[in-house]
């Protein structure tokens, strides 16, 4: 979204909500860097899903108070995000590879998508999976690779939302860490 874009938008959110910038000290506010904030917060986004997430925060809110700009990140993320893979759809999957582990367990790997393939972690481990009791797998590791994708997926979703400079700095610093 581009700075004028962000002006729009956060005049939109000062018609519907006059003490928008009505906070104690307000006077000290600079609404121009409040514009460059919420441009720079924005940067990656489109302009008509972020206005479809104040709409729709305008329709939708019963305190009276403007939104943050996290609220219209979790709008916009709802509003445009198509359906994600469900924990039991993706344990579908793996446990699909599971059942040719044994012989296939390097073309089954190379079949699921790569958030599944960084939870499995190897097409040896789906080859431990197939010689293991099945109903283990499907009862304790089910379980297991269903919350660590829950976990996984929610993590992917918050970072979705992080400004592209931040996104950048965990990128670099997370590699580092895992070796440290």
């Amino acid at each position: 979204m581009t700075l004028e874009e962000t002006v729009d938008v956060l005049n939109i959110i000062k018609l519907a909500y006059p003490n928008f910038y009505g906070t104690k000290g307000a006077a000290d506010l600079d609404k121009r860097e409040i514009c460059k904030l919420w441009a720079t917060m924005f940067a990656e986004d489109d302009f008509d899903s972020v206005l479809a997430a104040v709409k729709t925060y305008i329709a939708t809110d019963t305190t009276g108070f403007g939104p943050t700009v996290g609220q219209l990140k979790d709008l916009e993320r709802r509003l445009t995000h198509r359906e994600a893979m469900t924990e039991a759809e993706a344990w579908g999957l793996v446990s699909k590879a599971i059942s040719n582990g044994l012989y296939g367990a390097g073309e089954e790997f190379a079949k699921l998508p790569p958030l599944l393939q960084r939870l499995v972690g190897s097409p040896a481990q789906l080859g431990e999976w197939a010689r293991m009791d099945s109903a283990a797998v499907q009862s304790v590791v089910a379980s297991n690779f269903q919350r660590a994708f829950r976990v996984a997926q929610e993590r992917e979703d918050w970072q979705k939302n992080l400004p592209p400079d931040v996104r950048e700095l965990i990128e670099a610093v997370a590699p580092k860490k895992l070796t440290e």
